[in-house]
């Protein structure tokens, strides 16, 4: 069965087909000796793991994020000038740290939470939070990258039935990123990718994110506006103050979003946080109304099995931004897609959950106008199961910076592999 999995009702597309299934993820360095770092982030009054949190070189553009746990790994170019390591996370005041404080593995930084202020104390608050967002998408010519960039990414993708993961594939891509204020789409080259599925758990049905990494940058509602929001839909939709918070000790306005009742279309709603000085969107968590199970079934199944009854149940976005002096691009982004299976002949449902991320580990201008040929490019449809291999290669990732795996994936893996090796 095939699925559209779309933030813009076109650029998600999902497969469900007999006795198959796929993942895949990347990130990138430059070709140098490496330091590796490994480490955790937790909150400094509790002690629980922080998520997405930054980690990133100053002076420089190579980053990561820690996982779900708070773990990060962090490579670092050998003989590398800059001597500190900043991190910012949502609601933390950002900390750095000197590089010759880390240890190569086992470092464990706390971060701070940063105070929460009323956005209506601040006297440049705008009239609405509709005036707020409108400025928001005006302003992306002053706020976002105005230049073509070459970015190196870490994209992953996780499939479970019910609780169990089924199916792990990550890749290293390049990204080959238009201007914001460009309507030309963004480009995609694979470096590497590799995968594991264990076919065992996924009964008769298996998912198929179609164009993987090219899902993660549509996320990116800056570049691609007209998906979530455009000067024709914002009536649709109502827009409120929530309580301000900080990124690294910056106020930020934040904005809650919903359509309106008397709209039944399959709209958004989620939060949007807003740079109070520039009015940049630097992160936004939204997801798509699913109440209208026809629609939504529509928007996101395109084939399926012919006694199969599948519809979703979930479909949440999350994307960051990071700012290198004073403009800002994407830097992260995460989707999970939910879904229920049923077979008219079964008694019980399934759940399938399809979870995807992207981490910008490094980038550079591309002040060539370096452009890929046709046959390098990934195609936007591509299902990059196909182009992976296997998990078993030592050092598959060498320089490249990737998302740490949560503690179930490498269990997953692991145990994948031993039932394999089995066979």
């Amino acid at each position: 069965m095939k699925a559209h999995t779309s933030i813009a009702q076109q650029k998600l597309s999902l497969q469900l087909i007999s006795l198959m299934l796929f993942l895949l993820g990347l990130g990138g360095l430059q070709a140098q000796q490496i330091t590796t770092i490994k480490g955790e982030v937790i909150d400094s009054q509790t002690d629980h793991p922080i998520p997405l949190v930054r980690i990133q070189i100053n002076d420089s553009n190579i980053s990561t994020v820690s996982n779900s746990e708070g773990d990060f790994m962090l490579k670092t170019p050998q003989g590398s000038t800059s001597q500190f390591v900043t991190l910012s996370a949502l609601g933390y005041n950002k900390k750095v740290i000197a590089l010759a404080d880390l240890k190569a593995s086992q470092n464990t930084i706390t971060l701070d939470i940063a105070p929460t202020v009323l956005a209506q104390v601040d006297i440049n608050t705008p009239s609405s939070a509709r005036v707020l967002v409108e400025n928001m998408l005006n302003l992306k010519n002053k706020n976002y990258n105005t230049n073509k960039v070459i970015m190196t990414g870490f994209y992953r993708e996780t499939i479970k039935r019910r609780q169990r993961n089924a199916s792990l594939s990550e890749a290293v891509i390049s990204i080959y990123k238009e201007p914001y204020t460009s309507s030309k789409q963004d480009a995609i080259s694979l470096i590497k990718a590799r995968k594991q599925t264990d076919y065992k758990k996924l009964d008769t049905v298996a998912f198929k994110l179609q164009g993987g990494p090219y899902s993660a940058l549509h996320t990116d509602i800056i570049k691609y506006s007209e998906y979530v929001f455009h000067e024709n839909n914002l009536d649709k939709y109502i827009f409120s103050f929530e309580k301000s918070t900080q990124i690294n000790n910056n106020l930020v306005y934040v904005v809650s979003f919903k359509q309106r009742e008397d709209i039944l279309d399959a709209l958004y709603y989620g939060t949007l946080y807003i740079d109070a000085e520039t009015y940049a969107l630097t992160r936004a968590a939204f997801k798509l109304n699913v109440k209208n199970r026809e629609e939504a079934t529509r928007l996101f199944v395109i084939k399926k099995p012919r006694k199969a009854i599948v519809y979703p149940t979930e479909a949440s976005y999350i994307v960051h931004y990071k700012n290198d002096n004073h403009i800002w691009q994407i830097a992260y982004s995460n989707i999970t897609l939910a879904f229920k299976v049923k077979w008219k002949n079964k008694l019980f449902n399934t759940r399938y959950t399809l979870q995807s991320e992207m981490a910008i580990t490094d980038w550079k201008d591309n002040t060539d106008n370096t452009a890929l040929k046709n046959k390098e490019k990934l195609k936007t449809n591509a299902i990059l199961q196909n182009e992976a291999s296997g998990f078993s290669e030592p050092g598959f990732w060498g320089r490249y910076n990737i998302i740490e795996p949560e503690k179930s994936i490498e269990y997953a893996i692991d145990k994948i592999n031993k039932e394999q090796k089995k066979e």
